[in-house]
């Protein structure tokens, strides 16, 4: 699972890992209720009680694929994690500092507004070296992704 805040490469580290993993990969994104996204597009930032049936939408999409998939996740806090790690899962937190975060979503067409990077910054409970697999997201994206298949595969 690729984690970390809006803009940090989730969709586009997972989707490439995917591929030369040969897994499926499913954007976290398409799993929010229409009201999640609503509220993101409005600029208002979830409660936990928002993500609760999108973290559990994730956990079915994870249960329904145990041959194994990739999938994107901000995954902020670690109740969330432990929340999503009921089916077996590694975390890739995709650590990239809020400049260059406040850059990517400036730049990108999204339904995430750039008000609320500094809202998933202070929510942010970065997991540490036993709990995810952490990555300089500043990286080129080819350079990540080998990396990651030879730590996933070994």
């Amino acid at each position: 699972m690729t984690m970390g805040v809006a803009g940090c490469g989730k969709t586009t580290i997972g989707a490439n890992l995917a591929r030369r993993l040969e897994l499926p990969f499913f954007d976290g994104d398409d799993y929010h209720p229409r009201a999640n996204l609503e509220k993101m597009s409005a600029g208002i930032a979830l409660t936990d009680g928002d993500r609760l049936p999108w973290l559990l939408a994730l956990c079915q999409v994870m249960k329904e694929n145990p041959q194994g998939s990739v999938i994107s996740c901000s995954a902020l806090k670690r109740s969330y994690r432990e929340l999503l790690s009921q089916e077996p899962v590694s975390f890739v937190f995709l650590d990239v500092p809020e400049s260059v975060i406040l850059e990517r979503v400036r730049s990108r067409e999204h339904f995430f507004p750039e008000s609320l990077v500094l809202d998933q910054f202070l929510n942010l409970e970065a997991p540490n070296e036993t709990e995810a697999i952490r990555v300089d997201g500043c990286l080129e994206v080819d350079l990540i992704c080998r990396q990651l298949v030879e730590v996933l595969v070994s």
